[in-house]
């Protein structure tokens, strides 16, 4: 129980220090013309509680003084003994134990829109000027003003390649063309032992004739399959010489023409800074084209380096797969119209290539083509 309470049990209401005390409030609360004068009005008994007569519209007061969308869950009322300075405090916010309420979605800074929007446009900028600049020194080296970068020997080196990479080209058209007549003909020695070998059995006064003639007909569709077997992996070797090895070359070939443009667009373009005036306004704009040139060299340096690298390991790959292919070509054609079976045999297992044997349950490798 709070100290008024205590002081209101142990003085009697018909005492005369009680009477005054009762009075002194009266005249303090009738002297305040604030808005918590409501709270200074409600009356209190002898033993310091409200009386339950005016509860109700003290708390209807309550409501209607407070803000709009502020529940009481919300409120925390403190109240004070009257020996107190603070006659009734109403605080506002989070009841202890409720529910805050929190805002709910994202919160967007302009910041945060602005920065991808910017750097896009900063790289359209770069790309956009980069692409002018290429575009100008290429048109000014056809039409014969402009300096380009020459490495001779490195030239000469991507020119040969180009020119190689042609030969072979052609080459693995023409064996292509031989493996698919070659399958032609040995379908075609197939059914005709198979012919020969039905009339030497109707025939009987031409059945060895007939049984002569079939057996060397599948004796050459038997060698032709063969033969057709060492072809088509020579076919499968330079195909993938011609077009994976050679042709990742020259992508980095392409890749250091690239450079090589750029290097020579910034170069020309710090050459003519250089040619002009120098002062306050063209010093700034010298400085920053030394610093692309230098970055467009270091570029051109590295991919000239990477090119010379790869033709250095393309040439000695080619060496080696072409060595053996060509090899692998020429005892297997010999072998074949030589009519030596067992060095054709001989010449497929030096090289591991497998064929299938005709008869067999699965079909035959020509079967599957």
């Amino acid at each position: 129980m709070s100290e008024h309470s205590n002081e209101s049990t142990t003085l009697d209401e018909s005492h005369p220090a009680a009477e005054e005390v009762q009075s002194d409030s009266e005249e303090g609360a009738m002297a305040q013309e604030s808005p918590k004068n409501s709270a200074a009005e409600i009356p209190v008994t002898s033993n310091g509680q409200l009386e339950d007569s005016h509860e109700h519209s003290f708390n209807r007061d309550l409501k209607r003084s407070l803000p709009v969308g502020l529940g009481l869950s919300e409120t925390k009322i403190t109240s004070h003994g009257f020996d107190s300075t603070k006659e009734g405090v109403i605080e506002a916010g989070p009841f202890p134990g409720g529910r805050a309420q929190q805002k709910s979605g994202p919160v967007v800074l302009a910041d945060e829109v602005k920065n991808p929007a910017m750097e896009k446009l900063e790289l359209v900028r770069k790309w956009s000027l980069n692409t002018y600049k290429c575009t100008r020194q290429i048109i000014s080296e056809k039409l014969g003003r402009g300096s380009r970068t020459v490495d001779l020997e490195l030239e000469a080196q991507i020119d040969i390649l180009r020119d190689n990479k042609k030969k072979y080209e052609n080459i693995l058209r023409l064996a292509q063309m031989l493996s698919t007549q070659l399958f032609q003909m040995v379908h075609t020695q197939r059914q005709l032992g198979d012919a020969f070998a039905d009339l030497s059995l109707k025939s009987l006064e031409l059945h060895e004739e007939f049984g002569y003639n079939a057996d060397t007909q599948k004796l050459l569709a038997k060698n032709g399959e063969t033969l057709l077997g060492a072809i088509n992996f020579f076919i499968a070797s330079v195909n993938t010489l011609v077009n994976k090895t050679i042709e990742d070359t020259l992508l980095t070939v392409k890749q250091y023409e690239s450079a090589r443009i750029e290097y020579d667009a910034y170069r020309t373009d710090l050459e003519e800074l250089n040619l002009g005036p120098r002062d306050a306004n063209t010093l700034p704009k010298i400085e920053q084209s030394q610093q692309l040139f230098q970055v467009h060299k270091e570029k051109y340096d590295k991919m000239r380096n990477d090119v010379s690298i790869k033709l250095k390991f393309l040439e000695e790959n080619k060496v080696k797969v072409l060595h053996n292919q060509l090899v692998l070509f020429h005892n297997a054609i010999a072998a074949y119209f030589a009519g030596n079976q067992k060095q054709l045999e001989q010449t497929l297992k030096q090289f591991h290539i497998k064929l299938k044997t005709p008869g067999a349950d699965a079909p035959s490798w020509l079967e599957e083509q």
